[in-house]
C-alpha cells in the first residue's frame, strides 16, 4: 500500500511513516502535492565475524624486536618533543 503525505502532516506524523515504512508500506512525502521523496528503512551492514582472519594472516618472527636505533631515537629526540 502507497501513502502520499504532505510535509507539514509528515511533521506530525513522523514516527508513526517510520513505523509504517518499516512494515513495508511505501511512504511518500509531498510538497503540495507534488512527491518528492521517499521513506524506506535504512538497511543496516552485516556483522563483523570474529575469527573471520584466522590463518589468512601472519605476524613475522620479529614483530617484537626492538625498533632500529635510529628510529627510536626519533620518537625520543628532544627537539620534537614539546617543553
Amino acid at each position: 500500500m502507497t501513502i502520499v503525505v504532505n510535509m507539514h502532516q509528515a511533521k506530525t506524523q513522523l514516527s508513526k511513516l517510520v513505523e509504517k515504512a518499516c512494515r513495508g508500506e511505501e511512504v511518500i512525502l509531498a510538497n503540495n502535492g507534488t512527491p518528492v521523496a521517499k521513506i524506506v528503512p535504512a538497511t543496516m551492514k552485516a556483522q563483523r565475524t570474529l575469527g573471520a582472519y584466522v590463518g589468512k594472516m601472519k605476524v613475522p618472527e620479529n614483530f617484537n624486536n626492538p625498533l632500529p636505533k635510529d628510529i627510536e631515537d626519533a620518537f625520543y629526540d628532544s627537539k620534537i618533543l614539546p617543553e
